[in-house]
């Protein structure tokens, strides 16, 4: 019998860069909001169990329509967030079933994640208890100081972009909020907060079309994406 994983998606940021007033969440892709995409692939995957949503409080009743419209079944709870990424996240794991044994958690403003891509850093954290997906850098990265002077070449084969979802042991998960303690509000991905202890996660092989709506060009990028599955 599979673990029950609880899926927690994160769609209670704002929108400075993107520039729009609404939530990123609800940006069309070729005509269906961004959010329908993100909640499509965990419906469609077979370990998940359950999806929560944190959002923010004025979005929960278009979210819910959207659920509701396209049989997202395993839509349980839509949450409010709260005034930090590690707090959103909290308020979403509080509101999780109580059989739940793993916890994913993905931003919801990654519509383009896959079913196959869900499937395999779940499957990770089975292993090892704590999972990313990631791919690997293909530019030169730069540490400056102050000035903006370079000080450092890391070396690029060591180099990740972690993406999400990032999936981990409830009780390993649980145990790292805490010992984050006061701090955690200054933890902007759950991956540093096994770190933080000095935990391990482990960094499955992503693709590059995982992106995250941040700015205009992401929009285009991401319909583009979309046309070329023939979504």
């Amino acid at each position: 019998m599979k673990p029950f994983v609880s899926a927690i998606i994160v769609a209670a940021g704002g929108s400075v860069r993107m520039g729009i007033a609404d939530s990123k969440q609800f940006i069309p892709l070729l005509s269906h909001p961004a959010i329908e995409y993100t909640l499509r692939a965990f419906q469609n995957c077979g370990y998940i169990k359950e999806i929560i949503v944190v959002c923010r409080n004025q979005d929960k009743e278009r979210i819910k329509a959207i659920a509701e419209e396209n049989n997202f079944s395993k839509v349980a709870q839509l949450v409010e967030g709260g005034s930090s990424r590690a707090e959103s996240v909290r308020n979403g794991i509080k509101a999780a079933n109580e059989n739940s044994k793993y916890y994913a958690i993905h931003d919801g403003a990654r519509p383009l994640v896959t079913v196959e891509e869900i499937e395999r850093v779940v499957e990770a954290a089975f292993e090892t208890g704590a999972a990313t997906l990631g791919t690997s850098v293909t530019d030169t990265i730069k540490v400056v100081d102050g000035y903006n002077n370079i000080v450092s070449t890391p070396l690029r084969s060591q180099l990740r972009a972690v993406q999400t979802p990032q999936v981990f042991d409830k009780d390993l998960y649980t145990f790292a909020l805490e010992n984050a303690g006061d701090d955690v509000a200054n933890f902007t991905d759950d991956c540093s907060l096994i770190e933080n202890m000095g935990g391990e996660v482990e960094v499955v092989k992503g693709s590059k079309e995982n992106i995250k709506l941040t700015t205009p060009i992401d929009v285009v990028i991401a319909e583009s994406i979309l046309k070329n599955r023939g979504s």
